[in-house]
C-alpha cells in the first residue's frame, strides 16, 4: 500500500513539473532590475528618441521615465514597469516563437490601420509591404518594431492612429504582407499626394499608386 501511494506521488510530481516547465515566463523588468533585457529596453528606447541615459543595464528613474513616456504615447498602461505587452511593443519577447510572430502581426496590422484603413484592400497590404522592405533596406532599422517607431516614420505613430479601433482587414492584410505580397514592388516610402507637403518625399521616383497613395523607391 505505501509503494504505490508513493509510486502515484511521484508521478503526479513528475506531470507536475513537465506542465510547469512547460510555461514560457515573461520577464518583467522594473525599477532596481538589471541584466540584458534591460539594455534591449534602453536600447531601442535611445533609438526611438525616449531615453537619454546611458545603455548600461541598469533599470533606474531615467529608464522607467522613458518607458512611461513610450507606453503613454502607445496607448498602453502606464506604470513604468516594461512587462509582457509593453515589451512586445517594443519587439522584446520572452515567450513562445509562436507568440512573437502574433505580436509581430498584431504590430504591422497596427499600423497598417492606423496608416490606411478605409483604403483598397490591396493598398493596405502595400502599406504592410513597405515596412518589411524597410526592415530589410540597410538604411532602416532591421526589425519591425525598430521601422514602426523610428522618429517621425509613420503619421500613425505620431497622431495617435496606431490605436485606433482595429479593422479585421487590417490583420489580414498583415498576414498577406508577411507571406511575401507586395503589390509595390520593393517601395520603401509612399504618400498621399493630396495631403503631402514634404518636398523631399515627392521627389522619389514613383513605383505605382494603390488608391490614395503613392507608391515609391
Amino acid at each position: 500500500m505505501y509503494k504505490r501511494s508513493f509510486m502515484l506521488f511521484i508521478t503526479v510530481f513528475s506531470l507536475l513539473y513537465v506542465m510547469i516547465s512547460g510555461i514560457a515566463v515573461s520577464a518583467i523588468s522594473k525599477n532596481g532590475s538589471t541584466g540584458s533585457e534591460v539594455r534591449q529596453i534602453q536600447t531601442r528606447l535611445k533609438n526611438w528618441g525616449y531615453y537619454t541615459g546611458t545603455v548600461d543595464g541598469i533599470y533606474g528613474w531615467q529608464t522607467e521615465s522613458a518607458v512611461r513616456s513610450f507606453q503613454k504615447k502607445n496607448g498602453l498602461a502606464v506604470d513604468g514597469v516594461a512587462g509582457e505587452q509593453t515589451l512586445q511593443a517594443m519587439g522584446i519577447y520572452s515567450g513562445s516563437t509562436n507568440s512573437q510572430s502574433e505580436s509581430q502581426v498584431y504590430l504591422l496590422a497596427r499600423v497598417i490601420n492606423g496608416e490606411a484603413r478605409g483604403e483598397p484592400y490591396e493598398g493596405q497590404v502595400a502599406v504592410g509591404a513597405v515596412i518589411l522592405n524597410r526592415v530589410k533596406h540597410p538604411s532602416f532599422p532591421n526589425s519591425i518594431s525598430g521601422v514602426v517607431y523610428q522618429n517621425g516614420a509613420f503619421t500613425a505613430v505620431d497622431d495617435g492612429q496606431i490605436n485606433a479601433e482595429m479593422y479585421s482587414s487590417s490583420l489580414r492584410a498583415a498576414r498577406d504582407a508577411l507571406n511575401g505580397w507586395d503589390p509595390t514592388g520593393g517601395a520603401i516610402y509612399y504618400y498621399n499626394p493630396a495631403t503631402a507637403t514634404n518636398k523631399w518625399i515627392r521627389s522619389r521616383k514613383i513605383i505605382c499608386t494603390i488608391g490614395k497613395h503613392v507608391f515609391c523607391e
